[in-house]
């Protein structure tokens, strides 16, 4: 069984920081691509940012220059650090990752429970 903590949300005014961790746990072999998805009500679940595990990173154009993505393998955790945060950015964010979980096992991904991330003045 794997499972993916997420921490770090909160309330931020505009301009402001915050920083997500999402922890993997459990069975795991090897951890392929991590990264951040968010959810505003009422819209899809976009991609924020991924990281692979050679930390190769891609982040979505609206938050490119304010987040960064970032991992500690030997942690089995990502981090996302939200810079000049903006109302826009408003939503539940959600960690993503790709594991396998045994050898010659196929790769499978898992979420988390999501972490809300509410921008207002």
């Amino acid at each position: 069984q794997v499972q993916l903590v997420e921490s770090g949300g909160g309330l931020v005014q505009p301009g402001g920081s915050l920083r997500l961790s999402c922890a993997a746990s459990g069975s795991i072999f090897s951890i392929n691509t991590m990264g951040w998805y968010r959810q505003a009500p009422g819209k899809q679940r976009d991609m924020v940012a991924t990281c692979t595990s050679d930390g190769s990173t891609n982040y979505a154009d609206s938050v490119k220059g304010r987040f960064t993505i970032s991992r500690d393998n030997a942690k089995k955790t990502v981090y996302l650090q939200m810079n000049s945060l903006e109302p826009e950015d408003t939503a539940v964010y959600y960690c993503n990752a790709v594991i396998k979980t045994g050898w010659g096992k196929p790769s499978n991904d898992y979420w988390g429970q999501g972490t809300q991330v509410t921008v207002s003045s």
